[in-house]
């Protein structure tokens, strides 16, 4: 069957058992049901390195739009005064706050793609660049030279690693020395970084190396291209490799193509502690992953456009004389985190409690009558662009098909409104370590029955639960002494669990790393790799009745209250993050503790309005107003019941906090998760003051 166009109904029976359990305390083995009898190595036959990606793209797809972009054609400085908490003591500062002005979208088609990756290939093995060497990617993702340059590297056999643009001096330190680089491709607002960490590495940069920026008139690229204190340092801007590759012959890559088991990438990922962990993944991994739909790779193989944005030029709100990037592409699929989705719903439930009563009345009607439908009603669709979601959906671009949901999980309730409101919105379950595919819950499998759950393996996969006794989680839960899983088993609460099979998710496939690199201590540790090539992720999963795959905790953010029954942290932060007066949120808990506290960043412009203070009051203030906690609190309240939650999962206070919460003051890590330790050290006298 060719992959590239699945037909509908493709999917089946979601999953289907292929063998029995290995040993005592594990599941079976599920496979996604059309693929029962062997994984997906090859999207198509003959397709086996990403360069026979490129290749084929090019010749199926060639003048269809490859990578879009828009250029910076102004940036608009302006200042404005704002409070801020240090040290614990209220302070007004002035910030400058840059606003962009862009070009339209550019465009890239295939057959030019393949050229410009060609190009700047040749130019690289010209350069010295060799197979064996490692060149290092600190750039922006929304950056498409980004691709251009990872593909040029894949087509000589040059392994690339990736650093987080947020990952700091001493995470790019890290993935440069680790693997000793010789390259690194990185655009002008990150060069002031790099130019600061290359005296940390001086052993691994000598005269060969290049450094590829994109700005040629910025000041810091004329000093790094005339010495000065980075003299061994050869800076190239990426369209000067084009054009001496251009001038090449294609007969030096002949030697350099790479095979399925080459490495492909070292993809540094971060955490809370210790340096951040190289994940290896082989040119075979990540072509057997195009059929498990990772994003970008997936999007070139079936000929679809790419528009790359930054973050801060999504919307309509950093801009000056354009739109935001949403409403320039008008993209047809949007993919986000769920600060994503809970921002843009907790925006449109603010707009509809704008319009009055009349408005928030007819909205809660027809999404009440809808979801009693189990689904959509054309027939009211219209009413709803009408009344309040045409200017929504304007903001995001006005013609998404549907949505997915990456990163982390959402709310089932987060997910049923968008579903009834305002577009399709499905999600997927992956890690670094399976080239960020688990499962995935297809547009054509999603249902009211199956929000909230990951979805099925991908074609590249197979699947098993493992028992974790201690958590009361049980992959044969029918093998056990007949309580199956009541109100608390085992001294965990499963206020939300079932007789379903539940346990460890563990997984194996062709689209699995090859190990860490440089971490024989990690590869050889059977809590993370077995023997028998089943990768253990530490996540805690549930097979649904239809063959679904749900997350429903993780085993590291289990915490053991004094009462002796366990809480997941994760699960929580999941759904009191739902809340209309939540932007971020840390749950803390310890065994000396009967019940959790929820450390809370407040969406500012509710929490006023539901507060009713005057406007003199800046946010701090109304922080540590008891009646705006009260309000915080019984709000979660509400969502603990809804969700069924124990006592024991309902925080005993709040803490609110005006202060901000970004990689750079480390309460965030570089993918956004919020960083525990760094978190409960900061607020700990709030924390003991709550704990008395």
């Amino acid at each position: 069957m060719n992959k590239a166009a699945r037909p509908k109904g493709y999917f089946g029976k979601g999953t289907v058992e292929v063998a029995p359990p290995e040993r005592p305390g594990e599941g079976g083995i599920r496979r996604l049901e059309v693929e029962k009898d062997a994984l997906v190595t090859e999207p198509v036959p003959g397709v086996s390195t990403i360069p026979d990606i490129i290749s084929y793209a090019a010749q199926e797809h060639g003048q269809k739009r490859a990578l879009g972009w828009r250029d910076v054609t102004n940036i608009h400085e302006e200042k404005k005064q704002t409070e801020k908490v240090v040290d614990g003591r209220e302070t007004t500062e002035t910030k400058t706050w840059k606003y962009f002005e862009l070009s339209d979208y550019h465009y890239m088609d295939y057959s030019q793609f393949r050229d410009a990756i060609s190009e700047i290939a040749r130019a690289l093995v010209d350069f010295g660049i060799g197979s064996d060497d490692v060149f290092d990617i600190f750039a922006q993702t929304r950056c498409s030279q980004l691709a251009t340059i990872s593909n040029a590297c894949a087509l000589i056999s040059t392994t690339i690693t990736t650093a987080y643009e947020t990952l700091g001096e001493s995470g790019l330190a890290h993935s440069l020395n680790e693997p000793k680089c010789v390259a690194i491709f990185t655009n002008s607002e990150h060069l002031p970084t790099v130019l600061k960490v290359l005296p940390t590495c001086p052993q691994y940069f000598d005269p060969r190396q290049i450094q590829s920026i994109r700005k040629t008139n910025s000041t810091s690229y004329a000093a790094a291209a005339s010495g000065g204190q980075t003299s061994s340092i050869r800076a190239v801007h990426i369209d000067k490799l084009r054009s001496i590759g251009r001038d090449l012959p294609l007969s030096i890559l002949t030697s350099r193509l790479p095979t399925p088991d080459t490495r492909a990438c070292i993809m540094y990922t971060s955490g809370s502690t210790g340096d951040p962990k190289g994940v290896i993944l082989t040119h075979g991994n990540l072509v057997a992953a195009v059929a498990a739909y990772v994003v970008e790779l997936c999007a070139v193989f079936v000929g679809i456009a790419c528009g790359y944005a930054r973050p801060k030029t999504l919307t309509d709100d950093n801009m000056r004389n354009c739109v935001g990037d949403l409403r320039a592409l008008r993209p047809n699929v949007m993919f986000g985190v769920p600060a994503v989705w809970e921002t843009i719903r907790k925006a449109i439930v603010s707009q509809v409690d704008s319009g009055g009563s009349l408005v928030k009345n007819l909205f809660n009607l027809v999404i009440g009558v809808k979801k009693f439908a189990g689904g959509r009603v054309p027939v009211l669709d219209w009413a709803i662009d009408i009344v309040v979601l045409s200017r929504i959906k304007e903001t995001v671009g006005g013609d998404i098909h549907f949505a997915v949901n990456g990163g982390a999980g959402i709310s089932r309730d987060t997910q049923e409104f968008f579903n009834l409101a305002v577009m399709p919105l499905t999600q997927g379950y992956g890690l670094t370590e399976t080239c960020g595919m688990g499962a995935f819950l297809p547009p054509d499998l999603l249902s009211p029955s199956t929000y909230g759950t990951a979805g099925v393996p991908g074609p590249s996969l197979e699947i098993k639960l493992i028992d974790c006794p201690e958590m009361g989680y049980f992959s044969n839960p029918e093998a056990q002494d007949g309580s199956g899983f009541s109100d608390s088993v085992g001294g965990v609460s499963t206020s939300n669990s079932s007789h379903l099979p539940q346990g460890e998710i563990c997984l194996r496939g062709t689209s699995l790393t090859k190990g860490y690199f440089n971490r024989p201590d990690l590869n050889a540790d059977e809590e993370i790799f077995t023997k028998n090539g089943w990768f253990r992720t530490g996540d805690i999963g549930q097979w649904n009745v239809d063959g679904t795959l749900s997350v429903i905790d993780r085993k590291k953010n289990l915490v053991k209250l004094k009462t002796g029954e366990y809480i997941a942290i994760e699960r929580l932060e999941t759904i009191y993050g739902s809340s209309e007066f939540v932007s971020n949120i840390c749950i803390y808990a310890t065994s000396t503790m009967r019940q959790p506290l929820a450390i809370i960043i407040p969406r500012e412009k509710n929490l006023r309005n539901a507060v009713e203070s005057s406007s003199s009051m800046d946010l701090s203030q109304i922080c540590a107003d008891k009646a705006a906690r009260g309000l915080v609190l019984y709000d979660l309240t509400q969502l603990a019941k809804k969700n069924g939650f124990a006592r024991m999962e309902v925080p005993s206070d709040v803490i609110l906090t005006a202060q901000e919460w970004t990689s750079k003051n480390g309460l965030v890590t570089a993918a956004g998760k919020v960083n525990r330790a760094k978190i409960e050290d900061e607020f700990r006298k709030e924390i003991e003051k709550y704990q008395k």
